[in-house]
């Protein structure tokens, strides 16, 4: 990793106006850009951004490296994505405790691997999700069993995972912009 680029706006992906935004630092996302859109349109957005040309060799080698500590480390977990992991923890309170676990493992990949690493901790894997987002960057939180409603409640309905642009757009133009006006709609 270049200690160079730290706290600057990244842009990772194609190179040329044409490329597509494969992902991107936390400080371009203020500016509204967000991995998927056009390079060109991210640059329009945050020219001062640094664009880095992907590199799948060492994101999957990194990748590797996590999954390793994860498996070596948890009963039982899911990899769904190159750096996204659902763990069950469930039974792991009696001997351990869930979150004293999970905060072993985190500071175990970031010791091992460098890498910045969040999580959310819950009961289900849809507000793990969303708690893991509220995190970043390199953070964690835990959603207390039956605390999830109240904790989801205030957010954006953009928090919702698999709400894309266009059922946002859709939803926003119903009123909806947060996710407790979902909670209160009667289930008809």
């Amino acid at each position: 990793m270049d200690a160079r680029l730290t706290n600057r706006p990244i842009l990772v992906g194609g190179t040329s106006d044409r490329g597509v935004v494969a992902a991107c630092s936390y400080e371009t996302r203020g500016y509204g850009v967000h991995s998927g859109m056009s390079m060109k349109l991210a640059k329009q957005l945050c020219p001062e951004a640094v664009v880095i040309r992907g590199n799948a060799g060492i994101y999957s080698k990194h990748s590797d490296e996590v999954t390793e500590i994860i498996k070596q480390e948890t009963p039982l977990f899911e990899k769904s994505s190159i750096d996204e992991f659902y763990a069950d923890l469930s039974g792991t309170d009696r001997f351990y405790g869930c979150y004293k676990l999970a905060t072993a493992i985190r500071k175990k990949i970031i010791d091992e691997t460098g890498l910045p690493i969040s999580f959310g901790l819950s009961t289900n894997k849809v507000v793990s999700k969303i708690a893991t987002g509220e995190a970043k960057p390199n953070s964690q939180l835990m959603i207390s069993e039956g605390t999830e409603k109240l904790f989801i409640a205030p957010l954006s309905i953009k928090k919702i995972p698999q709400v894309g642009d266009k059922t946002y757009q859709t939803l926003r133009h119903l009123g909806i912009k947060r996710i407790h006006t979902i909670q209160e709609m009667p289930e008809e």
